[in-house]
């Protein structure tokens, strides 16, 4: 996607009651909705439906992919290399991820990086979890008084927080994803 990801960090599994509150509110918010798997979607969101204004003419659409891997569920190569050495992460996690949820956008404007900042809030309002954000140069130094924020590791490369954080920090002036 040429947009901004952000990751959900989970401990366990979804239960299959976790993914279907998971699966409605992405329906909830979506105004196209294609669940190409089980955990991996395809959908459409208007970013006023995340509180953010978009007053721009053209299509408000943002496109997000946005899906679930580790074993048993897909992506799990994938998965297996994006946490294959993160013990920095792991020691302030307090445990190993054993799923993680990817959120990604297909366009990078500014709107673009508010609205995955805040899906990936409301995803882990129902799904729990731990953002996993990586961080721009210089960004460390803000992004860790924000409430919500657990540390910041890997030489101040990622934040790793609660919804509370991604929401404080899409307020801050200086936000802006990792592309």
């Amino acid at each position: 996607m040429p947009g901004p990801t952000l990751v959900i960090e989970l401990a366990k599994p979804l239960s299959q009651g976790a993914l279907g509150e998971f699966r409605a509110l992405l329906i909830m918010l979506s105004s196209r909705y294609d669940e190409e798997r089980p955990g991996f979607f395809d959908i459409d969101v208007h970013a006023e439906r995340l509180g953010v204004e978009d007053s721009r003419a053209e299509d408000r659409r943002r496109p997000f992919l946005v899906y679930l891997m580790g074993p048993g569920v897909g992506d799990e190569t994938t998965f297996e290399a994006e946490h294959a050495d993160e013990p920095e992460v792991e020691a302030l996690l307090g445990f190993r991820p054993t799923h993680a949820v990817n959120v990604s956008v297909g366009r990078n404007g500014e709107i673009d990086h508010a609205a995955t900042a805040l899906l990936t809030a409301a995803v882990m309002d129902v799904i729990g979890g731990v953002a996993n954000a990586e961080l721009l140069d210089g960004q460390a130094s803000f992004v860790a008084g924000l409430p919500g924020v657990l540390g910041i590791v890997d030489d101040d490369q990622i934040a790793l927080g609660s919804a509370e954080f991604l929401r404080a920090w899409v307020g801050h002036p200086a936000f802006r994803l990792v592309k």
